[in-house]
């Protein structure tokens, strides 16, 4: 029994040490696509896209890990938690890692349009703050940290504020000036790209509430409801 345990406790430490690892290159993905977005640097744009991979690969080995654990070893209580909490988070850190994606496509074809100036610094600066959360709620995940999660949730209204402030003033800018209707466009985008990075930290926390406490709860509904 006991030589079974310390099997099932070395897979779930591969399995901690994969996730870890995943979560890095995600927040770095998210990162470096907002720098890509900030400095209008196409070819940054094109190395995450390309690195996209990579976290794709880590989410699907994760997903066989836990699977395999569940069938050989049937951990029940706490250890079905942790292991269903993986299986969870690494589905929405792989989300993240896609709208990284997503921003750098939209860098890409934004080349060489029109620039708007007061909303490009309203998106580094919500771009500074979802890079902060991703980076935050992995600290919170390794660290099991409940208080974190909670605080991280309720900071999530800062985005939705942001992408509202974002799109109001993108729609008075295009209304006045035709040109910036293309940027406009996409600057809406890249924008809203960052506020659902912010819904998936939600959920993260959501899943670190469950390993905690095996409550399943909805953290900050309110705040996605309003958009």
């Amino acid at each position: 029994m006991k030589e079974l345990r310390k099997t099932f406790n070395n897979e779930l430490n591969k399995m901690h040490v994969r996730f870890a690892e995943m979560g890095m290159m995600t927040h770095e993905a998210i990162f470096r696509s907002v720098k890509a977005f900030v400095d209008h640097d196409k070819e940054l744009s094109r190395e995450v896209i390309a690195r996209d991979q990579a976290i794709n690969e880590c989410e699907n080995e994760l997903e066989k890990m836990t699977l395999e654990v569940i069938a050989l070893y049937q951990p029940v209580t706490a250890d079905l938690r942790d292991v269903i909490t993986i299986l969870k988070a690494s589905s929405d850190i792989e989300r993240i890692g896609d709208h990284a994606v997503s921003i750098c496509h939209a860098t890409i074809k934004m080349k060489g349009s029109q620039r708007i100036a007061a909303v490009e610094v309203e998106i580094a600066k919500m771009g500074d703050y979802t890079c902060s959360m991703v980076e935050q709620v992995l600290d919170a995940y390794v660290n099991r940290d409940l208080e974190a999660a909670y605080k991280l949730a309720k900071e999530d209204r800062f985005l939705d504020q942001e992408l509202k402030k974002i799109r109001s003033l993108c729609m008075k800018v295009m209304q006045q000036e035709p040109d910036a209707v293309f940027s406009g466009s996409y600057y809406i985008s890249i924008a809203t790209y960052l506020e659902r990075i912010g819904d998936y930290v939600t959920n993260v926390c959501e899943w670190i509430v469950f390993l905690q406490l095996g409550e399943i709860v909805e953290l900050n509904p309110s705040a996605r409801n309003e958009l």
